[in-house]
């Protein structure tokens, strides 16, 4: 890729740098230390933040998760050695900043927020990467980037948050592929949930996932499959057509992520997710997210570091897909 939009200039000698090679704990920061975009012209892959956890059922937090993961980011490098690729020699990569929530205290008027603003991203023709945020984001972000014809997904979660309305709200962390599924904006026979498990008050969000043809592993098949089998099953699932990748971090142990509104032990490694996401390279990805990212939860910062670990992943799958052919090498 010849413009290399991240590099700048220093102010007081006004020769270029690259702020990706300097010192890590330098510059602002913002995902992967990708550059600050101001616009969406000239950029292939947005990374973006959705500040909110309005949706929670019960623990608050996530609305810290990207700011934290913003940080965390900040020790990726600029080379994936998994799958061999150096993503921003690729395309163009850039930071797109927060979806600005006017609404801090009302959902419904959020969900009308964030897909507002995925519609400017799809209308940009830029492909969005996301850092929640409770899990309700991505129902709008479908609405936005799935209005045209519904989409596939490889959903990586401890929960299939296809439960009915709760407290009043339909529009929770528990609902938002129920909601996409009925909107006709994710198609469920396209749609694969990996890692379910835990104490459930009702089957009813389950039982939505199996009736409307979702293939649900839950956490035992997960360990008699493999992780290579779980692979080639998201692969059958899904197809070729568009998908999209949403990632619920509780979907991992907490011993690896425990800073999360709704931990669930005997969860998924953190190397079996890495290699679960590699598995998926070469497929249609359109997109993909990181969710409830709970910071106050871990004083470590290791869950922050976790998310920014699977976005980075999620984000080199993107770029290899779209572009790696068109710039081989």
């Amino acid at each position: 890729m010849k413009d290399k939009s991240y590099v700048k200039h220093d102010l007081a000698t006004a020769a270029p740098y690259d702020p990706m090679k300097e010192p890590r704990y330098t510059e602002l920061a913002t995902f992967m230390r990708a550059p600050l975009a101001t616009a969406m012209e000239n950029v292939d892959i947005g990374l973006i933040g959705v500040p909110t956890d309005l949706g929670v059922t019960n623990r608050p937090g996530a609305r810290h998760g990207p700011r934290e993961i913003r940080n965390a980011s900040s020790l990726m490098r600029t080379f994936n050695l998994g799958l061999g690729i150096a993503p921003y020699e690729l395309c163009r990569i850039a930071d797109l900043g927060d979806v600005h929530l006017e609404h801090r205290y009302d959902l419904e008027r959020q969900v009308v927020e964030i897909e507002a603003f995925y519609r400017k991203i799809k209308q940009a023709g830029v492909l969005p990467i996301s850092a929640g945020g409770d899990h309700s984001i991505t129902y709008p972000i479908f609405k936005a980037i799935a209005a045209d014809a519904p989409i596939g997904m490889v959903h990586v979660d401890a929960h299939t948050d296809t439960w009915a309305e709760f407290g009043g709200s339909k529009f929770t962390h528990g609902a938002p592929f129920r909601l996409a599924v009925q909107d006709g904006l994710l198609d469920p026979k396209r749609t694969i949930q990996i890692g379910i498990r835990g104490s459930q008050n009702t089957l009813d969000g389950i039982e939505f996932s199996k009736d409307h043809g979702m293939r649900v592993i839950f956490i035992e098949e997960f360990a008699t499959l493999g992780v290579e089998r779980v692979i080639a099953e998201a692969r059958r699932v899904v197809g070729d057509g568009p998908t999209y990748i949403s990632f619920d971090v509780d979907g991992l142990d907490p011993v690896y992520a425990p800073g999360t509104g709704t931990p669930e032990i005997g969860g998924i490694t953190t190397r079996e997710a890495v290699s679960l996401l590699h598995g998926l390279r070469g497929l249609n990805l359109i997109g993909g997210d990181v969710v409830e990212v709970a910071p106050p939860y871990d004083q470590t910062g290791n869950t922050a570091l976790v998310g920014a670990s699977i976005m980075f992943e999620i984000m080199s799958l993107v770029a290899d897909r779209h572009f790696g052919r068109r710039n081989p090498g």
